[in-house]
């Protein structure tokens, strides 16, 4: 596995499991999911997406991605990110800062995630920290370099991975859901939270 990529396995028990879920529903309350589209093509994302935190990551055709500091649904700012996630960037991401967004990710079982790099962030110090909830999935991750050989790996409910070092500046996507492997959900699917530092402390 690349170098600078930590993966903390069972990390949340079943309880902090399911009240994370809640705290992330509460959010959807006031910041509901939302499609996001490919700049160049105007393709839907298979992954509806929020967020909570001072910024929001979003993507649409006439802006491109970016941040935002409120809901290009709603126009309203996003809700604060939950204690309950906050947590595990304090014990976990080793940065003196806090994040400032926190992507929600929902995949429903035939979603996926293309390889990519996290890019849009002034401060690449800071680690990228994955939460995943919900149904198991196979993440692969590689070199920034397009064509280079990658890896991969099942994420299941409760792991958190953490992008530090060399592994900040991946290749990383996800493959596919492995649909109906948790019961944590009311339904198959999986949710992804993503904490990110945006500015430079």
């Amino acid at each position: 596995m690349m170098d600078g990529f930590k993966l903390h396995r069972a990390y949340l028990d079943r309880a902090a499991q399911a009240a994370m879920v809640k705290d992330i529903r509460e959010c959807l309350t006031s910041a509901p999911l939302f499609q996001p589209v490919m700049p160049r093509t105007g393709k839907s994302f298979s992954v509806r997406m929020s967020n909570a935190g001072p910024f929001g990551w979003v993507s649409d055709k006439a802006g491109g991605y970016r941040y935002q500091a409120r809901h290009p649904v709603t126009d309203t700012p996003w809700p604060p990110i939950p204690d309950s996630i906050l947590s595990v960037w304090r014990a976990l991401a080793d940065y003196d800062a806090e994040p400032e967004a926190c992507l929600i990710n929902w995949y429903a079982p035939d979603a996926k995630m293309g390889l990519h790099r996290d890019t849009d962030e002034d401060d690449r110090d800071a680690p990228v920290l994955s939460i995943s909830l919900g149904d198991s999935a196979v993440f692969r991750i590689g070199p920034p370099e397009k064509g280079a050989k990658t890896a991969s790996v099942k994420l299941e409910s409760g792991d958190v991975c953490l992008l530090t070092g060399p592994a900040r500046e991946s290749r990383h996507g996800i493959d596919r859901v492995l649909g109906g492997s948790s019961t944590l959900l009311n339904a198959p699917g999986r949710i992804n939270v993503t904490l990110r530092r945006v500015s430079v402390p």
